[in-house]
């Protein structure tokens, strides 16, 4: 069953129509705002110079912004599997939650029941690949936090709605916090690479390193957060490349 949606048109898109082909991602965000009505205020405002195609409630209703075939200005500078600036080429989809910075707090079921059906229609209908369903920080880690470490992933990746590891989990725990030898290091800061996360620079390495690995473990190692890789990451870093 497709969702439900109400039209609530932003003025914040680029007026060139888009190929339907080369919309490629899905980006999921959460507002970062306490307040629904100014955080969907702000993505209406023509100052504010931001938006998304899609605005999902507190109580689930799913508002349109900007059409898809128009570039919403959702992702900012961001990058994935060597694209760069993915406004062009995705769909983004805002959800109201007060984010990091305020009460970060779980995502309600309603909200979680829309972003499934509004997921599966826009698979369906632009034929994105499940390995492109992302969250804002996977693809600006240096600067994104967002939907974060309570957005249910793994519970979509069941309905087939994103990626998602294939791996027993009691036996993954099991590897938590073993270190890596700085071969296996290297081995995983080359598949975050492969799945798509940038490549870092010799610049900050050790700083940038630790928030691209913060970034993994808030979509694929919810439970910890430390922005340290371990046996638990590595396992989980090549089942994803491998499926």
């Amino acid at each position: 069953m497709w969702p439900k949606i109400s039209l609530n048109y932003s003025p914040n898109f680029n007026v060139i129509k888009r190929s339907k082909k080369n919309i490629k991602f899905i980006i999921i965000h959460y507002t970062g705002m306490q307040n629904e009505l100014s955080a969907l205020n702000k993505l209406c405002d023509i100052k504010a110079k931001v938006s998304a195609h899609y605005f999902i409630k507190k109580n689930g209703s799913v508002l349109n912004l900007v059409p898809p075939l128009y570039e919403a200005w959702h992702a900012g500078k961001s990058s994935w599997k060597g694209l760069k600036s993915l406004n062009r080429y995705s769909i983004g989809i805002e959800i109201q939650n007060s984010g990091h910075d305020n009460k970060y707090e779980d995502f309600s079921k309603k909200q979680i029941t829309s972003t499934k059906k509004l997921l599966k229609y826009l698979i369906y209908k632009y034929k994105v690949n499940l390995e492109n369903v992302l969250g804002h920080s996977d693809i600006a880690p240096d600067r994104k936090k967002d939907p974060g470490e309570k957005f249910p992933w793994k519970e979509l990746a069941k309905s087939k709605l994103s990626q998602w590891h294939n791996l027993d989990e009691k036996k993954l725990k099991r590897k938590r916090l073993i270190s890596l030898s700085l071969a296996e290091e290297r081995n995983f800061m080359m598949n975050l690479n492969k799945i798509g996360y940038f490549k870092i620079s010799l610049k900050n390495y050790n700083l940038k390193k630790r928030i691209i690995i913060k970034a993994f473990q808030r979509h694929f190692r919810q439970k910890l957060i430390n922005g340290t890789a371990d046996q638990e990451c590595l396992m989980i870093s090549k089942n994803l490349l491998r499926s």
